[in-house]
């Protein structure tokens, strides 16, 4: 990369009041968006709480493995509550948190990219 255009990137970034560190918030928010399903999931939470076999229904394709390692994940980085009920079978429900329900914002622009895409 040239020297003069990295130096006005890097201008860019501090005007707009991007963070480039390791710690970048885009950055971050991308490594918990980047994985295949994890948007679709938090699409199906954002209606609000769902069972394991209801998430599963809904997003056909996905397989048992993935789909509890996302919500593990999800869960882990605060973002959804599992709740197991002593049922036989068990009955296993996730809601987003409220941290989690903040990605709904970032979910309806995709929605609204996504419909520019498809014209």
């Amino acid at each position: 990369m040239k020297v003069a255009f990295k130096k006005e990137l890097e201008d860019n970034h501090l005007q707009a009041g991007v963070d480039c560190e390791p710690e970048c918030p885009v950055k971050l928010a991308a490594d918990i968006l980047s994985g295949k399903w994890t948007t679709l999931i938090v699409r199906e939470l954002l209606a609000g709480t769902r069972r394991y076999s209801e998430l599963q229904y809904a997003l056909l394709g996905i397989s048992p493995k993935i789909l509890a390692s996302r919500l593990r994940m999800l869960e882990g980085e605060g973002l959804l509550t599992r709740k197991v009920y002593p049922t036989i079978p068990p009955k296993t429900e996730y809601t987003l948190t409220a941290l989690g329900r903040e990605m709904q914002s970032v979910i309806v622009a995709m929605a609204q990219f996504g419909q520019q895409l498809a014209k």
